[in-house]
């Protein structure tokens, strides 16, 4: 019965791709992030091939941070969304710049399907056991902030 139709477990489903996506971009990202302006530099170079040539190293910057620093929103569940929007977005761009050097698809393949992931972050969302998920029913952040807006109009 298990592997026709339980929903039982889906939460747990969520946390495990959550925290195994998670890590593993922190541990792709951990060496570019540490690599300090010259590695941001070559890796902002990828926006330069697409025709962006403005700061490459702030772009590579934020394209380690986002798979680093999104890697751990991502696993401890906290801001999740946002994390998934920037991670899907320097996925587009490394899809992008592997498509336009004319690389075979076992080279765009993981940037193309961690997009994907990272696409369906943004509609499922973080799951019930998430940082997320904790603030949002037991804290009642959101509840209070969009109370708040509710009651001043």
């Amino acid at each position: 019965m298990f592997l026709i139709k339980s929903d039982k477990y889906r939460d747990m489903g969520v946390l495990l791709l959550r925290v195994g996506i998670g890590i593993s971009f922190m541990v792709h990202g951990y060496p570019k992030i540490i690599g300090g302006l010259e590695s941001w530099t070559k890796l902002g170079k990828a926006f330069t091939d697409l025709g962006f040539d403005l700061l490459p190293g702030f772009w590579g910057f934020m394209a380690a941070f986002s798979e680093f620093g999104g890697g751990f929103l991502l696993a401890i569940g906290l801001l999740t969304r946002p994390a998934s929007f920037l991670m899907f977005v320097t996925m587009i761009v490394a899809l992008l710049m592997h498509l336009k050097q004319g690389d075979t698809f076992g080279r765009y393949s993981n940037a193309l399907k961690s997009g994907v992931i990272f696409l369906s972050f943004l509609f499922i969302g973080p799951g019930k056991y998430s940082l997320d998920e904790f603030a949002m029913n037991k804290l009642n952040i959101w509840k209070r902030a969009e109370s708040k807006s509710n009651t001043s109009s």
